[in-house]
């Protein structure tokens, strides 16, 4: 479609889901009664920014079915976030919400290269999170032969890539990782992997590189929230120069986090996505809290959705230590390109008894000996200060510590230790 018929269709859809949200959602009616909006004041696009925004305490204010559209009869399944900081995040679809996400997922792994001839091994942990049955329904769709291993007893995972001759793997970075560790360890290769499809967590350039080396696979990432349905709101093509927005289902913006004013395109700030199609649980403008920017121009590949580029970090992730923001993407940025040093890391935030933020970055040793070897050790230890000193404008305590001490993870990588509460 060219730019003008996506904004035709964009903006007859944003009409409908503010009217039908408007009816069916009280929070949403409030909402727009107060600011005196109604569908019928829609006229451009650009109207969205006249509309309320949503945000994660309104999802968890309303828990569990207080944003629900549509009667529980109607509802054929429930997902739900982990709810680690509190109660958790409530998704409820349709039948058509379910076909409509299959779709989504589909033309994700379409750009990243899957066909019906792959073998597509989804090691999520299967349950109320929306990866693992958001991927298994959209690589069903295009044909791809499922192999739901869920999340955990790594050797297994293994066995079955190399006995079932898995040419696709879905995971988080870090358990891709973790499993390529174990594969190294265990003498295992001879993979038939092709692509990697990749979410849940944030992956920088660097990860995804380290990830590529030991699997010998084309990693490409996708983008999604339970907020928002699941996976398959955006997805990378084989170009992988941003991830292409279902924008036929979506609406994303992007807002200065701070003065909530719209940026203009190719600008930086607060990803915002609105619902276009979204029967059981319809959105409008919610604040992912993800840093991003878009890029209307049709890729090299023929798609002429926009383009999100990959997630630079949080607002809500992001660290004021000593009064420089610090972002967790940044130090693995680093942490990645420096030789002897494995790919688990974890931040450890301490406040000092002057009320001063303390960062500590502890990282593994590939090789254990150079524990022994003092003088090379502080040379290594000098030299990731000196290079996160030099991203970061800012001087953290580093500690090297000895191979396969810190934490693994299967789901979501935990990376923040935070102890200021400690004192």
């Amino acid at each position: 479609m060219s730019r003008k018929d996506i904004e035709a269709l964009q903006l007859e859809r944003l009409r409908f889901i503010v009217d039908y949200a408007d009816k069916r959602v009280p929070f949403y009616h409030k909402k727009l009664e107060e600011l005196g909006v109604t569908a019928e004041k829609i006229k451009t696009l650009s109207d969205v920014k006249y509309l309320p925004m949503t945000t994660k305490t309104d999802l968890r204010d309303h828990y569990p079915y207080g944003f629900f559209a549509v009667p529980m009869r109607e509802i054929v399944r429930l997902h739900a976030s982990s709810g680690t900081t509190g109660k958790p995040i409530v998704g409820g679809y349709t039948r058509n919400d379910l076909n409509n996400w299959a779709d989504c997922v589909a033309r994700v792994c379409t750009a990243a290269g899957i066909t019906d001839e792959d073998i597509v091994q989804i090691s999520f942990g299967y349950g109320m999170f929306t990866g693992a049955l958001g991927l298994h329904y959209g690589l069903e769709k295009i044909g791809a032969t499922v192999v739901p291993a869920s999340s955990g007893n790594t050797e297994r995972q293994l066995m079955m890539l190399q006995d079932f001759g898995v040419t696709g793997l879905v995971s988080t970075p870090s358990y891709a990782i973790y499993m390529s560790e174990v594969a190294r360890e265990k003498g295992m290769d001879g993979f038939k992997l092709k692509t990697g499809l990749f979410g849940s967590e944030g992956c920088t350039p660097e990860m995804r590189t380290k990830i590529e080396e030991n699997f010998h696979l084309f990693a490409t990432d996708n983008y999604g929230l339970t907020e928002l349905g699941g996976p398959g709101v955006a997805g990378e093509c084989e170009y992988r120069c941003g991830l292409h927005i279902a924008e036929d289902h979506y609406l994303a913006e992007i807002i200065d986090p701070d003065t909530l004013e719209p940026k203009a395109p190719g600008e930086t700030g607060e990803l915002v996505i609105t619902t276009l199609t979204k029967e059981g649980v319809p959105m409008i403008r919610y604040r992912t809290k993800d840093i991003s920017r878009i890029h209307y121009e049709p890729c090299r590949c023929g798609r002429t959705h926009a383009r999100m580029e990959k997630v630079m970090g949080r607002t809500d992730d992001m660290l004021i230590i000593k009064g420089v923001n610090v972002f967790p993407s940044q130090i693995e940025s680093v942490l990645m390109t420096i030789p002897n040093i494995g790919a688990h890391y974890q931040l450890i935030i301490t406040r000092s008894s002057k009320f001063m933020d303390n960062l500590e970055v502890k990282v593994e040793l590939i090789n254990g000996d150079l524990l022994e070897r003092y003088k090379e050790l502080e040379q290594l230890r000098e030299d990731i200060r000196a290079q996160l000193r030099s991203t970061l404008r800012l001087d953290v305590k580093v500690t090297l510590v000895e191979p396969k001490t810190l934490q693994r993870f299967e789901g979501k990588a935990k990376r923040i230790l935070d102890l200021r509460n400690e004192h």
